[in-house]
């Protein structure tokens, strides 16, 4: 059967049409579409939500906050004026996502929702999220994988921007048929890696609605780094969004090295705000905030990828 193409008028209306089996809201299409053509998503109807200016918007918040509609792109975050003076961070983590093509069309929402780029997954091996147990990854082809926080799956989460909104500790707005609900970033994707069916923690019809960006969190010092196997234009091997807030509190993030954006421990950027730290120091507190990593065979290289992103950024923090 042909899948059916509808058009949403309003938020509640895209509320009121994915509640019905086989709906999925469409923003840019770029990862849906594709998840769709390999049977990955067994999607029956598409509600676009691109033309709902609630959703396509991004808003001052009073205070000093941004709030971005889930159907924003991924280049309008980059030229925003107010998202480049105060959270420059997420500027930069959604100009380093794939082509000039991809951010004209990638929305948000859809980057938050993208599926993970594990081979196994994407070519409908049995796994634990494609009808199978267990992760062929474990003892197959891993170089991509995760080396924290992994099990039952091993697969990387993809999305550059969750990592940069997990430092900033943004908060998603979740809407369904009862209302909408918020949840902190580490919430939207607390199932990851558990979940056979979705990384994201959304119920049966409900859906992305924005992302608020706290006031808190704008100014400081603020960087994202990317590490590609090509150099522009890929997923992360490694990524890292490191804030020093206008308050001195430090939130570090690593990308690519887990099945969810990964909040590195609250008490190493506690001691990176403690002052200027000095190279063995750093070396410590790298060391310390990768203590859990469970490489496998052929991914132990992310660690270290990870701990000289992470020293170079405290280094820096420290003396900001």
């Amino acid at each position: 059967m042909p899948t059916q193409y509808q058009g949403a008028t309003s938020v509640e209306d895209a509320v009121a049409k994915l509640s019905k089996p086989g709906v999925r809201i469409l923003g840019g299409g770029t990862d849906l579409l594709v998840a769709m053509e390999s049977g990955l998503d067994p999607a029956s109807t598409l509600v676009d939500i691109t033309k709902v200016a609630a959703l396509s918007t991004i808003t001052e918040l009073p205070g000093g906050g941004v709030r971005l509609g889930a159907a924003v792109h991924l280049d309008a975050i980059t030229t925003h004026a107010g998202i480049l003076e105060r959270f420059p961070a997420l500027a930069l983590a959604a100009s380093e996502v794939a082509t000039p093509a991809i951010r004209a069309m990638g929305t948000l929402g859809g980057n938050l929702g993208q599926r993970p780029r594990c081979w196994y997954l994407r070519q409908r091996i049995p796994c634990h999220k494609n009808g199978g147990s267990g992760c062929p990854a474990i003892e197959g082809e891993n170089q991509y994988h995760a080396v924290l926080g992994a099990g039952p799956c091993h697969a990387a989460h993809p999305s550059d921007l969750a990592v940069a909104l997990l430092a900033l500790d943004a908060v998603v707005v979740v809407r369904g048929s009862a209302g909408p609900r918020t949840l902190s970033i580490d919430g939207l994707f607390a199932n990851a890696a558990s979940d056979p069916h979705s990384e994201v923690t959304l119920a049966a019809g409900e859906m992305i609605e924005a992302v608020e960006l706290p006031a808190a969190s704008a100014g400081g010092t603020q960087r994202f780094t990317k590490l590609m196997q090509r150099g522009v234009w890929d997923f992360a091997l490694v990524s890292l969004a490191a804030i020093k807030r206008a308050d001195g509190n430090v939130r570090m993030a690593l990308g690519g090295v887990a099945p969810t954006p990964w909040l590195v421990n609250p008490s190493v950027g506690e001691d990176v705000a403690s002052g200027a730290l000095d190279e063995d120091s750093a070396d410590a507190l790298a060391l310390r905030a990768l203590h859990d990593a469970n490489p496998l065979a052929n991914n132990g290289y992310k660690v270290q990828q990870a701990a000289a992103l992470l020293k170079r950024a405290m280094l820096e923090l420290s003396r900001a």
